[in-house]
């Protein structure tokens, strides 16, 4: 019973000390014969974003790092069709795939579409084992890189199960019309004449389509390759976005653009 007592009085001139001190103590926050005392929340720092100033966006802000980029990311904003032309590192895959990330994000399109040629760059690698989509994975893995980095891969397969990312293989693709749709065509300089005038010839209304390749870089036979004479002729045409990127706008290691420039 002393103990008891002893223990209360002590309380009691705890609180009067502290609300001497410092103000009125709230005494219910503390539990009889406990250390346990709640943490106070009417003042100070909190938690909440909005006394945070970062930036608490967990996806990636997209920003170009060259003009050449800003051309290219303005023409996908302002055409339905847009070639995107230029040597390797210079940014052609992944703003293509943010940019259709953001869109489907947006609700400015059903889905994606993603096509790019299954030609192997010098080697063949034989036949491949498992169904459609798992004897391309090798081919597209440079568009699931992309995707993964806009997008958990967790969020890709599940969009991928939905429907909403569809792999496309070049092969297929006659006699469809893609509608509603951000349509993303990959290494093109490894199609046809052909082959591109079949794909650009897909699109649909209330979709955007944009083709990146590097003219340079063709793993088909010399003078096979369409990329280049169809950016010629779509040149011409004012409702077609035809943007040449160069060795300035390489965003890879400074090596990239030291390499492209002599080889």
């Amino acid at each position: 019973m002393e103990a008891s007592m002893t223990k209360r009085s002590a309380l009691k001139r705890q609180t009067r000390e502290a609300s001497r001190e410092f103000g009125v103590l709230d005494t219910s926050q503390f539990i009889q014969d406990s250390k346990v005392r709640r943490l106070p929340t009417h003042a100070g720092w909190s938690p909440h974003p909005s006394n945070d100033e970062r930036d608490q966006a967990y996806l990636k802000t997209l920003k170009p790092k060259s003009d050449g980029q800003v051309e290219l990311m303005t023409m996908i904003d302002h055409h339905n069709l847009v070639l995107a032309l230029g040597p390797a590192g210079t940014g052609k895959t992944y703003l293509a795939v943010a940019k259709a990330v953001e869109a489907l994000e947006a609700g400015k399109v059903g889905r994606i579409v993603l096509s790019r040629p299954a030609v192997e760059a010098g080697e063949s690698i034989g036949f491949l084992p498992g169904d459609m989509e798992d004897k391309l994975a090798p081919y597209l893995r440079p568009l699931y890189d992309a995707l993964s980095d806009r997008l958990s891969m967790k969020r890709v397969k599940a969009l991928m199960a939905e429907g909403l990312i569809e792999i496309a293989p070049i092969g297929y693709m006659r006699g469809r019309t893609l509608n509603n749709a951000f349509i993303v065509v990959d290494e093109a300089q490894n199609c046809t004449y052909v082959q591109l005038k079949m794909l650009l010839t897909r699109l649909g209304w209330h979709s955007t389509m944009v083709v990146t390749g590097d003219p340079q870089q063709s793993d088909l036979l010399p003078g096979i390759s369409g990329l280049a004479d169809i950016a010629e002729k779509l040149t011409a045409v004012p409702d077609i976005g035809v943007v040449k990127l160069a060795e300035r706008d390489i965003v890879r290691h400074p090596l990239v653009a030291s390499m492209i420039g002599v080889l």
